[in-house]
C-alpha cells in the first residue's frame, strides 16, 4: 500500500457527491494477461488503474478519496475455505498488522462476501487518528483459488462513506479470480442507442 499516494488523494478531497447509479452506467474492465494469475476486476469508469503486469494492481478514483489495491501470490493451502477463515480470525493479529499503517485502527464488522466465483473472508476497520489527517475506513476481503490468494484491499474516508461505499460494494460483487468473467452483478449497464436512420 503505498499511503504517501494515498494521503494526497484523501487530503487533496472533500466531500464529493458519487452518485451510485452511475457505477452502473460506466465501467473498466481490468483483465490478467497472464495465466498463473488469472483476474477479471471491474469498476467505475473514472477510477483509474496503476500497476499489474505481476505486479500488484491499484486502482483509484480522481474525484472522491478512494483506493483499492489488489494483489495475487501464491499459496500451498489447498484446504482454504472463506467460513474456515473467518472462523479462525485473529482480531489482535489483523489489528496489529494494520496499525502501522494506519494509526489507531480499530477491526469492524467480519464475515464473507461473494466474487462473482468464489467466496472471500471479509473485514472492515477504521482509523480515527491515521497518518492521512482524516478518519478513514478499510475493507479488506481475500480468497484462494487454484492455489493462489487473492486479496483486494478498499480505502475510503469515512467522510464520504455514504457516497463511495457503493462503489466499494461494486467492485467486490464484481471481482473474479478468472480472466473471462463478464460484467456485471448487481448492475444493469447502460445500453447502446441505435444511430438513427
Amino acid at each position: 500500500m503505498n499511503s504517501k499516494r494515498l494521503l494526497a488523494i484523501v487530503v487533496s478531497m472533500s466531500a464529493v457527491a458519487l452518485p451510485a447509479t452511475s457505477y452502473a452506467q460506466t465501467i473498466n474492465v481490468t483483465r490478467s494477461i497472464f495465466p498463473d494469475q488469472p483476474y477479471t476486476l471491474i469498476y467505475p469508469e473514472a477510477m483509474v488503474a496503476t500497476g499489474g503486469a505481476g505486479e500488484p494492481l491499484t486502482i483509484n478514483h480522481p474525484n472522491a478519496p478512494l483506493q483499492c489495491d489488489l494483489s495475487v501470490v501464491p499459496v500451498e493451502d489447498a484446504d482454504w475455505s472463506a467460513e474456515a477463515a473467518v472462523g479462525a480470525l485473529d482480531p489482535s493479529a489483523i489489528t496489529e498488522a494494520w496499525v502501522e499503517t494506519f494509526p489507531g485502527f480499530t477491526l469492524g464488522e467480519t464475515g464473507t462476501k461473494n466474487y462473482q466465483d468464489a467466496t472471500a473472508l471479509y473485514y472492515e476497520g477504521t482509523s480515527e487518528s491515521s497518518s492521512m489527517g482524516v478518519p478513514i475506513t478499510l475493507v479488506h476481503s481475500e480468497t484462494v483459488a487454484q492455489s493462489r490468494g487473492y486479496s483486494l484491499d478498499c480505502i475510503y474516508a469515512t467522510s464520504v462513506a455514504e457516497q463511495v461505499r457503493p462503489a466499494v460494494e461494486f467492485i467486490i460483487a464484481n471481482f473474479s479470480t478468472r480472466s473471462d468473467a463478464d460484467c456485471c452483478v448487481g448492475a444493469t449497464p447502460e445500453t447502446e442507442q441505435a444511430p438513427p436512420q
